[in-house]
């Protein structure tokens, strides 16, 4: 898949213009690479993308992107290698746990990008690298363990992105 492809998927809507009767909506997932878009999604939207799937050869993408092989990536995220290369080479989707976690890296990247342009400036600042290196380093808000440990389930990116928050108001501990 490349980084310009688009996802596709349907979603049912009551309409009080159609007497309450229901309709379909079409709700388009930009590319994994814009983080920023996935990151601003409302959340019926990125559920639907999570439902839907995400292409198993997204990981690559996104590893290109953040600058870490695959295999690195692999591991931030809780993957099996072989499960998700076999399933990139068929052109298959990840489950929707595995897309949530694949989403969940993006929407992160997407929140660091969104604080940089809301409180600096973003001229010259890679999000997506900036964020593959602070997910290896150990915090002290974390009792000393790396972001990357907590980023293979949901949970722990919600942790992630709560902290990100708290470091962009100054109640950084």
């Amino acid at each position: 898949m490349s980084d310009v492809q688009t996802l596709r998927t349907r979603a049912r809507r009551s309409s009080p213009a159609r007497g309450g009767r229901t309709e379909k909506a079409e709700v388009v997932m930009p590319p994994i690479t814009q983080f920023l878009k996935i990151f601003r999604a409302d959340a019926m939207t990125y559920v639907l993308f999570i439902k839907h799937g995400v292409p198993a050869r997204t990981v690559d993408v996104m590893a290109k992107q953040m600058d870490v092989s695959k295999e690195k990536l692999f591991h931030t995220l809780g993957f099996v290698r072989t499960t998700v290369n076999r399933k990139a080479s068929e052109d298959k989707k990840l489950t929707s746990d595995e897309s949530a976690r694949v989403l969940g890296m993006a929407r992160l990247v997407g929140q660091v990008q969104a604080m940089v342009e809301e409180s600096g400036d973003p001229r010259g600042f890679d999000a997506a690298k900036w964020v593959a290196r602070w997910l290896d380093r150990p915090l002290p808000a974390l009792g000393g363990r790396v972001p990357g440990e907590l980023m293979d389930t949901v949970d722990g990116q919600a942790m992630l992105s709560n902290l990100l928050t708290r470091m962009q108001h100054g109640v950084y501990a």
